[in-house]
């Protein structure tokens, strides 16, 4: 509670907003607030799924194998068909080898598309 207008007024711009308004009226005070100017703020980080998991963990080439160890993952058909391959038809990875996708030198790499769904979100517009 403030003892004074001046302290409201001085507790307001110490926090960057605008100092705020007194109205009395029929025996009463009416303090009207406004709130802080708006300002960019980058958005909160995008909660981790799967998806961006094993985006993360290519880094470079990697194998089969090698993701799937990287992700903590043992049952190979089960990273294939909920990982490996609903990735490679959204166009988040290619193969290094797409003429041979059964090659045991088969690798796997980010494209342009997996490296934009890693980059930081848009900012946006928050209050102070």
């Amino acid at each position: 509670m403030w003892k004074s207008k001046g302290c409201a007024q001085n507790d307001a711009r110490e926090n960057g907003n605008a100092a705020p308004t007194w109205m009395e009226q029929a025996g009463s005070v009416f303090v009207t607030f406004k709130p802080s100017p708006l300002i960019e703020t980058p958005e909160v980080a995008p909660e981790v799924t799967p998806e961006v998991r094993l985006l993360k963990a290519l880094t470079t080439d990697m194998s089969r194998q090698e993701l799937q160890a990287a992700l903590g993952m043992k049952d190979n058909e089960h990273f294939r068909k909920a990982y490996l391959l609903p990735m490679l038809e959204r166009g988040l990875i290619e193969m290094t080898i797409p003429d041979k996708p059964r090659s045991s030198k088969q690798k796997y790499r980010l494209t342009d598309a997996g490296r934009k769904v890693l980059e930081p979100r848009n900012t946006r517009t928050t209050r102070k």
